[in-house]
């Protein structure tokens, strides 16, 4: 955890020095001001251990290139919802020591601008799980494909590479062209970074905040019965393949 929080630092102080004298040379960037873009690099660096984008892949991939997989259809828990409570508490023990930390850092050296009112913060927490969730639940989707083909590493690459850009990790997606934001919003990669952040530094407040917060809802759903459809597809495929 410890190296996880010196890693976060470092690459905060370089994004942020990065992000900062953009601002200070562009004057409009994408409507973010010096607070505004410091709030925006030191919560998604806090968010990154958490949404496990550039994490190992998840147990489930190795169970089911084994096939011990079938030990856990037999098990009297489902599986999705397993797998789901075990890397909620997984995120929670990275983000208090890890995330946290990293936000404090943040706001003491280079000023982020937060929320000055407690529901703001509220929301905002909710909007942390959700896309904690959502992540989870894209991870599991993808680890499902290891049904139908030998190895997914490669499948598992192409997603961190489109989905840490989608989801708004190098640059905002605020800062994207209008064409390349309509298609980032077709996807449920910004709900697991960029709404997040948007709620919790403020950008989004009021109604655009409950509407964010019921994007990623909406998502959450749509990703978690995908899996669910790819996982009683997978379970038929076990069965006729092992008896």
């Amino acid at each position: 955890m410890f190296a996880g929080l010196f890693t976060n630092c470092v690459f905060g102080f370089v994004r942020a020095a990065v992000m900062v004298a953009a601002v200070r040379s562009a004057g409009d960037f994408g409507g973010y001001d010096e607070a505004t873009i410091a709030a925006y690099v030191w919560l998604s660096q806090a968010l990154l251990g958490a949404t496990q984008f550039m994490g190992p892949p998840i147990d489930l991939v190795e169970r089911i290139k084994t096939g011990d997989v079938a030990i856990d259809f037999l098990r009297p828990v489902d599986v999705q919802l397993g797998y789901l409570a075990a890397d909620m508490g997984r995120a929670a023990c990275t983000f208090i020591p890890r995330g946290v930390p990293s936000i404090v850092i943040g706001a003491t050296l280079f000023g982020l601008s937060m929320p000055d009112s407690l529901p703001a913060y509220l929301l905002g927490l909710l909007s942390v799980v959700l896309a904690v969730a959502l992540s989870f639940l894209c991870l599991f989707a993808v680890a499902l494909c290891g049904f139908w083909v030998v190895e997914i590493r490669g499948i598992r690459m192409l997603y961190q590479i489109v989905g840490t850009f989608l989801a708004g990790l190098f640059v905002p997606v605020h800062m994207f062209p209008e064409w390349l934001r309509v298609v980032a919003h077709a996807t449920p990669f910004p709900s697991i970074l960029q709404s997040p952040i948007d709620t919790l530094s403020g950008r989004v407040v009021g109604m655009e905040a409950l509407s964010v917060v019921a994007g990623q809802g909406f998502w959450v759903l749509a990703i978690g019965l995908l899996g669910r459809v790819l996982l009683r597809a997978g379970q038929r495929r076990l069965e006729v393949q092992g008896g």
